[in-house]
């Protein structure tokens, strides 16, 4: 895949493509845990000058998407049990929260786009496709959270999810779905009958059942 620049782009435009690029790949578990990512080796793979690529690798470090080490390489995250749990401990604070608060804007409109989105992850699990599973997960979610209107608590769901991308791949690979989870259909009842209460449940159980069967 080719960001080659065009004589209209100056650097920051190209930085940021790349930047978006890379952090979808890292979010939707792309790259395996604990990847090696070079300056040069970025540049070449996507046509771009060495200046965008360290830029992007800079903010995407400071994100928590990748790592750095006291030699200057560049990895992304190969998180230990603990870090997982806190991870997942943060998801079921705040997600639940997100999903409460966009409750009272969950209009069928948005309902019948999260029926669609749910449809196509199942087709992602039916394909045994992990990184179209994991970003229509996300998908799934951050259409429901927008609707929170809340950007800093999304900011930080999605820095976390961010962290977890390249271990959800490797739990999908571990745990071999053949059928999606049944949360979303939780969700999605729970937003159709206005019921906060259990909308709570099912978004905290969605967001932490998979990572605890990683965790341990």
């Amino acid at each position: 895949m080719l960001l080659q620049s065009r004589p209209s782009d100056s650097v920051s435009a190209v930085h940021d493509r790349l930047y978006r690029t890379l952090r979808s790949q890292v979010m939707h578990g792309e790259l395996d845990p604990g990847a090696a990512l070079t300056l040069r080796g970025i540049a070449k793979r996507f046509g771009v000058s060495m200046t965008p690529v360290r830029e992007a690798l800079r903010r995407l470090v400071a994100e928590g998407a990748l790592s750095m080490s006291a030699s200057g390489r560049v990895t992304t995250p190969e998180l230990s049990n603990e870090r997982i749990e806190e991870l997942a401990a943060i998801r079921a604070l705040l997600e639940p929260e997100l999903a409460s608060r966009a409750l009272p804007r969950a209009h069928f409109a948005l309902i019948e786009r999260l029926q669609t989105i749910n449809t196509a992850n199942a087709e992602a699990v039916a394909k045994q496709d992990a990184v179209a599973y994991i970003r229509t997960n996300l998908e799934f979610h951050r259409t429901l959270y927008l609707r929170a209107q809340a950007p800093a608590m999304l900011a930080i769901a999605e820095t976390v999810w961010l962290q977890l991308g390249p271990t959800m791949r490797a739990l999908y690979t571990r745990l071999r779905r053949n059928e999606p989870p049944p949360h979303h259909r939780m969700i999605l009842a729970a937003l159709k009958a206005g019921d906060e209460p259990g909308l709570r449940l099912a978004v905290r159980a969605d967001v932490t059942q998979g990572l605890r069967h990683l965790a341990g």
